[in-house]
C-alpha cells in the first residue's frame, strides 16, 4: 500500500502481515465485452478494479469499477479517486458530487465496509467516454485511491489499463475528368473517412508513386498531377497508417493520356561564309514541348541532336565550302509530345576574303639567317604562304597556322632585296598577295678583341692608368670603363692604334672587379675584357703622447689639463683623459700637436692622470704614462710628478 502506512491511525500490524497484504492477482472479463479486473489486498483491505472493455475506440463509453471489502475491523471510506487518461472524458458516477479534473475523478462522502455485517461492501462506478486525443495502440494506465478512516492508500497505476484502437479508415479516388493531355496538370481527389485533418493520401500511376496531398477539414484530398506521356494509366490513391488511423485505398482507375501535338519551324541567316559559324535554331511548339531536334544539311545530319530548351534547339555550324545549302530539322518529341518535322530552308555560302602582309627585319648581314614572317587575316584561315626574293621563290610554301607563317632565311649577296608573298587558300579561303618589303643586306663586321693592361694592386688616394687595346686597329669607336658594375665617367675614344687610356683613383680598400667595352663602329663589331684589382691603403705613421699639464692643482679652482701629441705635421684626431680609469669629460680635438681640458677638482689627494690619443687618418693612435697629479688646498705643498706607473 503507498502511502497507507504513513497515515494509519491504528497500530499492530506484523510485517509479515504487511507482506501477506499486498498480494494480488488479475483478472479478465468476458471475451465478449473484452473487460478486465484486477484484485489486489492491503492489510485487512481488499480490492476488485474492473474495467468493463479494455479495448476501445474513439467515442465508445467504457465503465470503470472499484469494489472495497474488509477482513477485520470496520473501516469508514471517506474519499475516493480514480485516475484515468487525460483523453477519457467523464459521463457519470454512481456517486453524487463527483470533482472532475483532467486526469482523476473525485466523491466524497462516508461509507461503511464491515468485515461480517451489511454492507460489507462499497463499489464506485465511474464511466468515460473516449475521445480523439487518446494514443492508438498504447496501454493507458488507471488506478485509484482514497482515504478512510483507517488512513486509505494510493494505486494510480493498479490498473487495469486500457487500449485504444486505432480508426477504421476507407479511401475513395473521385473520377478523373478527361481529355487527359500530357505534360497537362489534372487534378486527383480522394475522399477518406476516419482520417484526420492535415493527415497524408499518396496518389499512384500504377506502382510508382506521383504525389500526395493532404486531407482537409472534410476529409478530401487533392494534387495536381501532369501525366509525363502518352497511354493508358492505373491510378490508385492510398491511405497510409498513422498514429490513429489505419491504411487503407482506393480501388484502381484506368485513365487514357494522349500525346501533346507539336509543331517545328527551322530558323537560318540567308547568307554565310564558309569557316564562319552561323546559328541554326528549330522552334518547336508548344514551348512546354520535351525531346529532341536533329538538323540536317540535304540528308546528311548535322551534328547530334539537340535537346530543346523552352520551345527553342539551337546549333553552332560551319560550311566547309561555297555554294547553296537546303538546312532542314526533325523533332522526336519525349514522352507525352508527338514528332514534327520542317522543310528545308536555303543558305548562300561564299568563301571567306582573305589579306596577307609581309614582315621582315631593315637590315641583315650576308649568311645570317633572318625571321621572314607573313601574316593571313582572318587568323582562321587555311592554306600555305611562298616567300619571293624579287621573282625568285624562297624555299617551299609554309603552311598556316593561326594565321602566320614563318621562314628563316639567309640572304648571300649584300644589297636591296625585295621580299613578298602570296598565299594560297585552302577550301573557303580566297587567295592574297603580299606587297614587297626591303631589307638592306651588308658584309659582316670584323670581329674584334679588347684587351686590359693593368696592375693587379693599388693603393687608395693614388691614380691608376688603364690602358685599352683593341685589335685589330679599327677605324673608331669609344671605350667604356666599368668598375664594380658602375660606369666611370664618358667613353673614351680610341686612338689611331686602337688603344683607350683610361684614368681612375679608387677610394677604399678591397677587391674590385674591372672591365673595359668597346661600342665597335662601321665595319667592327663590339668587345669587352675584364680584370681584377686589389687595393690597399697606404701604411700609417706612428705617434705618441704625452701628459704636460702642472703637477699639482687646487680643489674647487679651475685647472687646465693638458698633453702633447708628438708625431707627423698633421695630427687628426682627439684626446681623451682619464683620472684613474674614469674619463674626464668629452675627447679634445688635437690643435697643432696640443690637446687642452679645463676641469675642477672637487677632492684633496693624489689623481693618476693618464690620455689616449685616438690616432686618424694615416696616423696611428698613442696612449701616455701615468702622471700623479696632487690636489692640495691652497698653499700646500704638491708633490706630483711622471711616476713610474704605465699604462
Amino acid at each position: 500500500m503507498v502511502g497507507r502506512g504513513l497515515r494509519r491511525i491504528v497500530g499492530g500490524i506484523s510485517v509479515f502481515a504487511m507482506a501477506a497484504g499486498f498480494a494480488a492477482t488479475v483478472g479478465v472479463g468476458s471475451a465478449a465485452a473484452a473487460s478486465e479486473s484486477v484484485s489486489w489486498s492491503d492489510a485487512l483491505t481488499k480490492f476488485k478494479r474492473t474495467v468493463s472493455d479494455t479495448t476501445v475506440s474513439v467515442g465508445q463509453v467504457v465503465e470503470v469499477k472499484t469494489r472495497f471489502e474488509r477482513s477485520g475491523s470496520l473501516e469508514i471510506i471517506r474519499e475516493v479517486r480514480d485516475y484515468h487518461p487525460s483523453c477519457l472524458e467523464f459521463v457519470g458516477s454512481n456517486k453524487s458530487n463527483p470533482t472532475v479534473k483532467s486526469d482523476y475523478t473525485e466523491v466524497s462522502g462516508s461509507w461503511n465496509v464491515w468485515p461480517n455485517i451489511s454492507p460489507n461492501s462499497q463499489t464506485f462506478t465511474f464511466e468515460y467516454r473516449v475521445t480523439e486525443d487518446c494514443a492508438r495502440d498504447t496501454p493507458l494506465t488507471t488506478g485509484m485511491s482514497y482515504e478512510s478512516s483507517l488512513g486509505g492508500g494510493s494505486y494510480k497505476t493498479k490498473g487495469p489499463n486500457v487500449t485504444v484502437a486505432k480508426n477504421n479508415t476507407t479511401t475513395s479516388l473521385a473520377a478523373v475528368s478527361g481529355p487527359v493531355v500530357a505534360g497537362v496538370p489534372v487534378p486527383l481527389t480522394a475522399t477518406v473517412t476516419g482520417g484526420a485533418q492535415g493527415d497524408s493520401v499518396d496518389f499512384y500511376d500504377g506502382g510508382t508513386k506521383v504525389g500526395s496531398g493532404q486531407l482537409n477539414s472534410s476529409g478530401v484530398a487533392t494534387y495536381e498531377w501532369t501525366p509525363p506521356d502518352g497511354g493508358t494509366r492505373s491510378l490508385q490513391a492510398k491511405f497510409s497508417s498513422t498514429a490513429k488511423a489505419k491504411s487503407s485505398q482506393s480501388g484502381t482507375q484506368d485513365v487514357t493520356v494522349t500525346d501533346v501535338v507539336t509543331s517545328l519551324e527551322v530558323q537560318v541567316p540567308g547568307t554565310a561564309v564558309t569557316g564562319e559559324l552561323v546559328e541554326l535554331t528549330a522552334a518547336v511548339s508548344p514551348v512546354e514541348a520535351q525531346g529532341t531536334v536533329q538538323f540536317f544539311d540535304g540528308d546528311a545530319p548535322i551534328g547530334d541532336p539537340v535537346e530543346v530548351t523552352n520551345g527553342a534547339a539551337s546549333v553552332s555550324h560551319t560550311f566547309a565550302a561555297a555554294g547553296e545549302y537546303g538546312v532542314a530539322a526533325e523533332f522526336t518529341g519525349g514522352p507525352g509530345f508527338a514528332n514534327a518535322s520542317a522543310g528545308p530552308v536555303t543558305v548562300a555560302v561564299a568563301d571567306v576574303v582573305t589579306s596577307l602582309e609581309v614582315s621582315a627585319p631593315d637590315t641583315a648581314t650576308t649568311g645570317e639567317p633572318v625571321e621572314l614572317t607573313a601574316q593571313v587575316l582572318p587568323v582562321e584561315a587555311a592554306g600555305t604562304v611562298q616567300f619571293f626574293d624579287g621573282d625568285v621563290a624562297i624555299g617551299t610554301p609554309v603552311e598556316v597556322a593561326e594565321g602566320v607563317a614563318a621562314l628563316s632565311h639567309a640572304f648571300t649577296a649584300a644589297g636591296g632585296h625585295a621580299v613578298s608573298a602570296e598565299f594560297t587558300g585552302a577550301s573557303g579561303f580566297t587567295n592574297a598577295t603580299a606587297m614587297p618589303v626591303t631589307v638592306a643586306v651588308s658584309e659582316p663586321d670584323v670581329l674584334t678583341t679588347l684587351e686590359i693592361q693593368l696592375s693587379d694592386t693599388a693603393t687608395t688616394g693614388e691614380p691608376v692608368v688603364l690602358l685599352a687595346q683593341v685589335s685589330p686597329v679599327p677605324s673608331g669607336g669609344t671605350v667604356q670603363l666599368n668598375v664594380d658594375g658602375v660606369d666611370v665617367g664618358s667613353p673614351v675614344e680610341v686612338d689611331a692604334s686602337g688603344r683607350a687610356i683610361l684614368p681612375y683613383t679608387f677610394d677604399a680598400a678591397g677587391s674590385y672587379a674591372v672591365s673595359a667595352a668597346y661600342s665597335g663602329t662601321a665595319g667592327f663589331a663590339g668587345s669587352s675584357a675584364a680584370a681584377t684589382v686589389t687595393v690597399s691603403d697606404p701604411s700609417d705613421a706612428s705617434s705618441s703622447v704625452v701628459v704636460t699639464s702642472p703637477p699639482s692643482a687646487t680643489p674647487g679652482v679651475p685647472f687646465t689639463l693638458e698633453a702633447l701629441v708628438i708625431g707627423p705635421p698633421m695630427l687628426p684626431g682627439t684626446v681623451q683623459f682619464f683620472d684613474g680609469g674614469v674619463e674626464i669629460g668629452d675627447p679634445v680635438e688635437v690643435v697643432d700637436g696640443v690637446a687642452e681640458l679645463v676641469y675642477t677638482f672637487d677632492s684633496v689627494g693624489p689623481h693618476e692622470i693618464h690620455v689616449v690619443y685616438s690616432g686618424g687618418p694615416g696616423v696611428e693612435g698613442a696612449t701616455s704614462q701615468v702622471q700623479v697629479l696632487d690636489v692640495v688646498e691652497s698653499g700646500g705643498a704638491g708633490t706630483g710628478s711622471l711616476g713610474s706607473l704605465g699604462l
